[in-house]
């Protein structure tokens, strides 16, 4: 099988889950427990928080160990400020779009501002926004946009946002971004989603990084575990492969990044012109490596899936989250029409990804929707 829709998850890493095991045998103390091997467990726990924050945040950050990126999404939108305006993109995965959608079935003013053809955040639009909204207090935009791969320049859009308003909290999801993108959080960035199954290691695993000086309440409440701001029995085993993988990953990140970025090209340049309109941005500064997103035009985008899928090629058609929906919300915002709209493929790539493995897809890919155009025919 080649599998091209590591957006959506990616394979546990062998070697990551072979160095945790322990947990899942006889290390299964409670970390919260008083006796020997739950502090001991608990002492773990605190050497996977100083890993994060040592290599991907400043001094100033700390983080909440969770159980996916989409709780550390909601988290940042209900659990920080109460009042004022929300503003946030068009681009957003559903985790916070629809998080800031039911900030305004609650009677909030929330703004959702515009996108660029390449799934990026209008800057023009959201600072335009931001100067009109006086009272603005949360900020978030996405690092790296799911369905199209483009990258938002947070930090710099961060710095932005604060010098129009230096009260604003700014949060952004690195879902899609950490680990693939090399990045280290800026002092400016109050909060940051991210998610253990998209770099190797297991669903049910996330974290929020957040600044020590924001208000962050809790979404859970119990036990008080995670300093309060996180109840309930923390998941060792998954945030310990979340370590692992993180480290694994951290040893290549920039090699990895041209590597797949070179793939990416050779996958695009490869593509029928004639069948395939790219939706993704080819610039390795403007676009994620490991995200390609083409469009055949009139055709349904799930029904290339499934042919593809006949010879042992997992492809997705747009965000895993919401791939139940006709027509993307995302790119919809973009400007595509729903011809378009209907033939999206997304091809998403792994660290493990090879440019054999691509090129084989992409041949067949060209091969199958040539058939279903010729088929459409008649």
């Amino acid at each position: 099988m080649i599998y091209l829709d590591n957006a959506a998850t990616t394979k546990p890493s062998e070697t990551a889950v072979e160095s945790v095991k322990e947990f899942l045998g006889d290390n299964y103390f409670n970390p919260s427990a008083l006796y020997r091997e739950g502090l001991k467990n608990h002492g773990l726990l605190d050497e996977a928080r100083e890993f994060f924050i040592k290599n991907f945040a400043t001094e100033k950050h700390d983080i909440i160990f969770n159980s996916c990126g989409s709780e550390a999404d909601n988290q940042a939108v209900f659990c920080a400020v109460k009042r004022g305006t929300f503003i946030t993109t068009e681009g957003e995965h559903s985790a916070i779009y629809k998080s800031f959608s039911e900030l305004r079935a609650r009677g909030l003013n929330v703004i959702f501002t515009k996108i660029n053809k390449d799934g990026s955040v209008s800057e023009e639009d959201l600072y335009k926004k931001i100067k009109e909204n006086p009272d603005t207090s949360l900020v978030s935009v996405v690092h790296v946009n799911n369905e199209t791969g483009a990258i938002n320049d947070i930090s710099k859009i961060a710095a932005s946002v604060k010098n129009i308003n230096k009260n604003i909290l700014f949060h952004s999801d690195g879902v899609q971004a950490f680990l693939k993108v090399p990045y280290r959080l800026s002092e400016n960035i109050d909060m940051y989603s991210v998610s253990a199954h998209k770099i190797n290691a297991l669903k049910g695993t996330g974290a929020l990084f957040y600044k020590k000086n924001v208000p962050v309440k809790p979404l859970v409440y119990g036990g008080g575990q995670e300093e309060g701001l996180r109840s309930g029995t923390e998941n060792i085993f998954g945030i310990k492969l979340f370590e692992a993988a993180a480290k694994e990953h951290l040893k290549t990140v920039r090699e990895d990044y041209r590597r797949i970025y070179a793939i990416k090209k050779e996958a695009a340049e490869n593509l029928d012109k004639e069948l395939f309109t790219i939706i993704s941005d080819l610039s390795p500064e403007k676009s994620s490596p490991y995200i390609l997103a083409v469009s055949a035009k009139g055709l349904r985008g799930e029904v290339i899936m499934h042919s593809l899928e006949e010879d042992g090629i997992i492809v997705g058609n747009g965000s895993a989250c919401s791939s139940k929906n006709r027509y993307s919300r995302v790119l919809t915002a973009a400007g595509y029409d729903n011809e378009t709209l209907d033939g999206v493929v997304r091809l998403s790539f792994s660290n493990a990804t090879t440019s054999d493995e691509v090129s084989f897809a992409i041949k067949k890919l060209n091969e199958k929707t040539k058939k279903l155009y010729e088929t459409m025919k008649g």
